[in-house]
């Protein structure tokens, strides 16, 4: 990794956000085990936990976009940025009002699915000769994506649909939703056709990894 100046600062950008993965996923998951009646209660359940969980987040997806801009990667990484303005706005607005902190908790599951991917992404940049880990890898993130990617965004989409006032706070978090659909859906179709369908992947021969955006491989 050091022999490429561009992956220097993108490694340890990734160490960061594997660190945020593995304390906020077990901490989200701990918040639902302890307090599972929250679950009945979404709009307005409440834990101190689940609390400075979503503060706890919202710093590190503040302390990524001022890396991000700092180190001068915002035109390659504009994605994430677009996804931590997006993701602090709705998580300052809960911890200012107290209403739909479950929610939050429940969107940070995402956090566990993270950690897989962070390895994924991390195994690419370094090119350890294991490929039987990064298979046994491939396929436990493709679970995890669909645990705890794919089925909370679903149901949390169906919930805010079905029960949320589209007006004020819950208008504003029901469009973030719909947006975090749609990038989610994005970057699952480039994970397929990565790891699973390469043949399918356009104009991707030759092309300089430190030039290309983190979600792209």
């Amino acid at each position: 990794v050091r022999s490429r100046p561009g992956r220097v600062w993108r490694w340890r950008n990734l160490l960061v956000s594997f660190a945020h993965s593995v304390l906020a996923g077990l901490w989200a998951l701990f918040s639902l085990w302890h307090s599972p009646e929250l679950l009945s209660d979404i709009q307005d359940g409440y834990s101190v936990s689940g609390h400075l969980l979503v503060c706890f987040s919202s710093g590190y997806f503040i302390h990524d976009s001022l890396d991000i801009i700092f180190n001068h990667q915002s035109r390659s990484s504009w994605e994430y940025l677009v996804h931590h303005a997006m993701a602090t706005s709705a998580f300052v607005s809960l911890i200012i009002t107290g209403r739909f902190l479950v929610a939050a908790v429940l969107l940070l599951l995402v956090e566990v699915s993270n950690i897989f991917l962070t390895i994924r992404m991390l195994l690419k940049m370094s090119n350890v000769p294991s490929p039987a880990l990064y298979e046994a890898n491939k396929y436990v993130n493709l679970v995890m994506y669909f645990a705890f990617r794919l089925a909370p965004q679903a149901y949390l989409t169906w919930y805010f649909l079905r029960y949320v006032e589209m007006q004020g706070q819950g208008a504003f978090l029901t469009t973030n939703l719909l947006l975090l659909d749609a990038m989610i859906l994005m970057y699952f179709s480039r994970l397929l056709r990565s790891d699973f369908f390469p043949s399918l992947r356009k104009g991707s021969a030759g092309r300089d990894v430190d030039g290309e955006k983190f979600l792209i491989d």
